[in-house]
């Protein structure tokens, strides 16, 4: 029997941005994608969701002290 990774209470949401709302992003941020933080396209948390490179994705966590907030990060080949 296999672990499923997203059952965990630390594993955060992981969602993939549109391009609108990627665009959005980059422009209230003054960004480009070169820019964001990266995350292997084969990371656990995310190899299921079948992203390729360049696209974005937002990961929201839950805090004690900010309720929830959300960052973000783009999808490199690795």
């Amino acid at each position: 029997m296999e672990f499923d990774i997203h059952t965990h209470t630390l594993v955060p949401k992981h969602i993939k941005l549109g391009e609108k709302e990627v665009k959005e992003l980059l422009k209230t941020y003054n960004i480009s994608k070169r820019q964001l933080p990266k995350i292997a396209k084969n990371d656990s948390a995310i190899k299921d969701m079948k992203l390729k490179a360049k696209d974005v994705v937002k990961i929201k966590r839950k805090s004690p002290t900010a309720g929830e907030y959300s960052f973000y990060r783009v999808v490199v080949n690795g």
